[in-house]
């Protein structure tokens, strides 16, 4: 399913690269396992073919995947009135999905969230979590530069905001 030098998302992790595909054998079983190496950071992470889709190991999005999530979009116009721990756990679980679109709604929801007034701390992280998620997989899938993927998620966002 995977080759080495792919480009993956690992939910809850990031963006990262299939550095190593191999047969290993763990308690008497052979398997076959791919070494992601995750973006921006040293970590190494092994998974088992068999857990694939435990995971949610998946290929980085197209850019016509990004585009159609990116043009589909819409800011929302209802006011969230829950409590700020029940938005912050439905919004952890979209970015933990590691799927681009939920990753993106939950960006839009807290930016039009931090439009409309002040963010908890829990929220700000995750704004900037689901951000550099994006930015990240942006980055990959249209190869430009981190700056350049940054000002392309921007530019997406200010067409999301809610009007005040």
């Amino acid at each position: 399913m995977f080759k080495v030098n792919d480009h993956v998302v690992y939910p809850g992790h990031g963006v990262g690269t299939i550095t190593k595909s191999e047969l290993k054998e763990i308690f008497g079983k052979t398997q076959q396992f791919y070494t992601v190496e995750i973006a921006d950071s040293k970590m190494k992470i092994m998974v088992p073919e068999s857990n694939l889709e435990g995971t949610g190991l998946r290929k980085v999005s197209t850019k016509g995947e990004i585009e159609k999530v990116f043009k589909t979009l819409a800011p929302s116009k209802i006011l969230d009135q829950r409590t700020w721990n029940m938005r912050y756990r439905e919004l952890m679980e979209k970015i933990k999905s590691g799927e681009f679109r939920e990753v993106c709604d939950a960006l839009v929801s807290i930016n039009n969230m931090k439009v409309k007034g002040e963010l908890s701390f829990g929220e700000r992280k995750l704004l900037e979590v689901a951000y550099w998620l994006i930015v990240n997989e942006v980055q990959l899938a249209y190869v430009l530069q981190k700056d350049n993927a940054e000002e392309f998620v921007t530019e997406r966002m200010k067409l999301w905001k809610v009007s005040t």
